[in-house]
């Protein structure tokens, strides 16, 4: 049986939504982080020494991390799930593109809007706003196109159907999950993106999402920085 070792406000919510959409059984344990420096837990780096979420192990010793390799270990074990689109099927571009976009192209993106945002809070007083125009030059130049970039793709690709690859979820709906909230929560999702705000509100209503976030126990699967 795969336990999920879940580092509160991180990505490894996208594997317990997952699980429960899976109807797995499976076992869990949440850390969460450090009140100094909002890292992971010393015992959670023996796990994973970098520290990043998700991580899973099993009875036979795996130790795994990294987001798309967990969802695609799990869904090895289940060869027929939809979840995963076969080869050849319509709707298997998509869901490749999608499941690989969101680690990717999109959270790279955001987790460097994150890092500037934290370099301008922590910079001395006298050179703040020195830094806080490089930083912003370059979040102009950089981050705000290419989420740009990102969300039409999105805004495009949800008005053609109701996930994102296709009308029926798949592990790209669920890999996107974090990002998503993210981009929300940073305010790069807004009211001039309706089919952003349709596929955050229908996720938030699945059954499976909705178990995840009981058994996760915080308003929100997303780290501020």
């Amino acid at each position: 049986m795969i336990t999920l070792h879940h580092l509160e406000y991180s990505q490894s919510f996208r594997v317990l939504w997952l699980l429960e959409e899976l109807g797995d059984e499976y076992g869990l344990k949440l850390y969460n982080r450090n009140a100094d420096n909002n890292l992971a837990p010393d015992d959670y780096k023996a796990l994973s020494p970098l520290g990043t979420a998700p991580v899973i192990t099993d009875e036979n010793g795996l130790v795994l991390a990294e987001s798309n390799a967990v969802i695609d270990y799990i869904l090895d074990q289940h060869p027929d799930s939809p979840l995963r689109p076969k080869a050849g099927s319509p709707n298997r571009a998509d869901y490749l593109f999608w499941f690989h976009a969101s680690i990717g192209s999109m959270m790279p993106m955001q987790f460097m809007d994150g890092i500037f945002t934290v370099l301008q809070k922590r910079s001395p007083f006298f050179i703040r706003p020195l830094i806080s125009a490089v930083l912003g030059q370059a979040n102009q130049l950089l981050v705000q196109p290419r989420m740009k970039t990102i969300l039409d793709r999105l805004e495009h690709d949800l008005a053609q159907h109701k996930w994102l690859a296709g009308d029926e979820l798949t592990a790209a709906d669920i890999t996107m999950s974090y990002c998503m909230a993210s981009a929300k929560q940073k305010g790069f999702v807004d009211d001039s993106r309706p089919g952003c705000l349709r596929w955050l509100e229908q996720m938030e209503a699945t059954p499976s999402y909705q178990a995840a976030m009981k058994k996760d126990g915080r308003e929100t699967m997303v780290f501020s920085f």
